[in-house]
């Protein structure tokens, strides 16, 4: 093993410690956690080592990652992980479809407005859309826009 290579397993010495400090209180819900280069400092660790502990705790339901504002612990230990943005905007244009106020032949916002609206990258409100379009709720006319099936 190379000087740099991150020992064995430390990913699950890095996995219980960080959530000793969360459920011990160190990092109350809602606080934001350490950014990556101070933990990997901390810890000594590769950055997929410490990425690979943060998904376990992520999965466990102690920390939600939030675009922007970082990794934050979780108010409830059995929380479920957040549903990705994407997925809140697909939901709601899903629902406008459903309750008729986008009808059949109209035309969707545009990645511009739904990233204006929602306060995200366009690539975001594009996966929204192409969720949508996989669903088959709309279709995609090049030059023209997305309208409803």
């Amino acid at each position: 093993m190379g000087s740099r290579a991150t020992p064995w397993g430390a990913y699950k010495t890095i996995t219980d410690a960080l959530r000793r400090r969360i459920t011990g209180g160190e990092f109350p819900p809602g606080v934001q956690l350490p950014s990556e280069a101070t933990l990997r400092a901390e810890y000594g660790v590769a950055r997929n080592t410490l990425r690979r502990a943060l998904a376990d705790l992520e999965r466990e339901g102690l920390l939600v990652t939030m675009p922007g504002r970082g990794r934050l612990a979780s108010s409830r230990a059995d929380a479920a992980p957040p549903a990705p943005i994407f997925r809140r905007i697909s939901t709601d244009l899903r629902a406008a479809i459903e309750r008729g106020e986008l009808r059949q032949g109209d035309i969707l916002p545009s990645e511009a407005a739904l990233t204006a609206q929602y306060e995200v990258s366009r690539w975001t409100a594009r996966q929204a859309l192409i969720e949508l379009e996989a669903a088959g709720l709309i279709e995609t006319r090049h030059g023209k826009g997305r309208f409803v099936k």
